[in-house]
Order: structure tokens, then sequence, then C-alpha cells
């Protein structure tokens, strides 16, 4: 293998990317094509956004859960609270190096069924299932372990919705908020902290869906409305306004895992009837349905959290 140290001319950061080890991935494919990871209780899986294909494993959570909030820099991917309990653990991995994950510090409430975002510095972890429901927003300093510190408060109690976003505001939308669906979408701005302010509205009320972004556009795909659907819609993130229909999903699904890098959004594993390993893709700057991406290794359970070192946050 070449020794990959020093400065990098971007040729020769092409030519790392197409030589390194397949049981490696380089640093330009983890900050710029986009090292995607699919977490559910079953595990965590990877695959590059940019390059259409089947999932490998990752590695293990320190207790194994699915239903947290994902998010993270270029370099570290963070999994927040889950299932389990609720759990109010935090992991990190590392993007470039596959292996089990270690333990972060711990959210101020566990909590399920939360949504998350984050810019290359703060990560925030919105809402959830304590056992009764939350509205508590809590945030990381992603480069520094530690428990996580207060942020401020969604618009109402909240349970399964989404986020995604751009490096200055975290976007959510949707889930449940006391015992009715909402189509509410908020948002804050990630660098300062605070409650939520009003966005718009998706185009009707729904429940387990998720979310993916690039720095100008945050989708919203599948979910729970009156049954599981197949949609995807999109708002444009630094603005504020109602939602707008994007295309479909090629099949209806909720609790999937979202991800995405500066072109390309993913949609991995979830369920309609039965869990999937339906991988698929959209291109984020122009509508269109979903096409086919390739296979999860394994059929993910319908918990899965979605992360990658390219998303939306990172642009």
């Amino acid at each position: 293998m070449p020794n990959y140290n020093g400065v990098w001319s971007l040729s020769t950061q092409y030519q790392y990317a197409a030589d390194w080890a397949s049981d490696n991935i380089s640093p330009f494919t983890a900050t710029t094509n986009g090292i995607a990871i699919i977490s559910s209780a079953s595990g965590m899986q990877t695959f590059s956004v940019a390059t259409a294909g089947n999932s490998v494993d990752f590695g293990d959570f320190t207790d194994q859960r699915g239903n947290g909030a994902g998010f993270g820099s270029t370099t570290r991917g963070i999994i927040a609270g889950g299932n389990g309990g609720p759990v109010n653990v935090i992991d990190f991995i590392t993007f470039l190096t596959k292996g089990n994950a270690t333990d972060f510090g711990d959210l101020s409430v566990a909590r399920e069924e939360t949504a998350g975002h984050s810019s290359a510095t703060r990560g925030l972890a919105a809402g959830g299932d304590t056992g009764s429901q939350s509205d508590v927003v809590d945030y990381v300093t992603i480069a520094s372990a530690g428990d996580a510190t207060d942020f401020g408060n969604l618009a109402a109690v909240n349970t399964s919705p989404a986020g995604a976003g751009s490096d200055v505001r975290m976007v959510v939308g949707g889930g449940l908020e006391g015992g009715s669906r909402a189509n509410r979408i908020q948002y804050f701005t990630i660098a300062s902290t605070g409650n939520a302010t009003d966005f718009g509205d998706l185009g009707a009320t729904r429940q387990q869906l998720a979310a993916l972004s690039n720095a100008t556009r945050t989708l919203f795909a599948g979910g729970y409305e009156s049954g599981v659907v197949n949609k995807i819609e999109f708002v444009t993130t630094d603005t504020t306004g109602n939602i707008t229909d994007f295309g479909d999903l090629t099949g209806a699904r909720r609790r999937l895992g979202c991800t995405s890098n500066a072109t390309r959004g993913i949609a991995a594993g979830g369920s309609e009837s039965a869990t999937t390993s339906v991988i698929e893709f959209v291109t984020i700057a122009s509508a269109g349905n979903a096409a086919d991406f390739g296979d999860l290794v394994a059929a993910a359970d319908s918990q899965n959290d979605g992360l990658s070192s390219a998303h939306g946050g990172l642009q």
C-alpha cells in the first residue's frame, strides 16, 4: 500500500481513493463521497454514498439498540439514545476505522425515537420517547466526549420526528405530538441555544418519517400518515415555508435510515408489513423518484438511524 502521509494534490487524492484497500476507506472518500452508517438494533452497516452497491458490516454499539439520533462530523459519527429502556447512552465511531463504538457520554434524559442533526462541531438530539413524550433538545460538541447539555425545547412534546438541515439550521418535521400525528416543521439555529422556531408545514400529518439534506435542501421521506407512505417532500433549508413534493420511494416504508452527501440522498431499511434490506437514492438537486442503490448486508429492523461523514451540515 502507498504512503498516505503529507499534503495531497487533488489528483493524488483521486489516485489514493481508487487504490485504497477494500477493507479501508480513504480520507478523500470520507469527506467528499461520504461514508454512510445505517444503524439499528442489529448493529451498524456502512457503504460509500457516492458508489452504488451493498453495505458491509461496520461494528456494534456499546449496548445494542435502534431508534436513536444519528449525526456526526467528517471524522466522527455519533448515535445518541435509543430503545432498550429507553437509554441515555451516547456512542461514537470513527468513520475511517471499522469497529465497535466507544462510549461518548450521556443524554440529559434517556429517550428513543429522537431526531438528530449536526454542523461540523455541534450535534443536536431533539424530542423522543422517555416512557412519555419529550420536548427536550440536547447538544454535544462532537470532538469532545462528554455528557449532553440542554439546548432548548421543541414547540411541543414529540415522538418520532425527523431531523436534518444545513450547517446553520436543524430542521425538524412531523412526529407524534401528544396523541396526534403532526405536520409541523420547526427549526433551530445550531450555533446558538434556544427553543424551536416555526418553519412551515408538511403536506399531511406524519410520524416515523426520516430526513436527509445537502447544504440547501432538506428532504423528508416515508413515514406513517393514515398508513405507511412512499412520499418524499422537501424544503429549502435556509428559508421558511411549507413543503414541496419531490417524488416517491420505490416502496412505502417507515422508520427507515436516511443520510446523504452533497449531491445524493440515501434511504435504507425500514418496514411496511415486514423489514427490508433495500437501499435507494435520489439526486437532491433534482426532484424525482428514488432509484435502486443496493442492499443492506442484512434486512435491518424497522428502527434505523442514518448518518454520514458528508451530510448537509458539513457542506
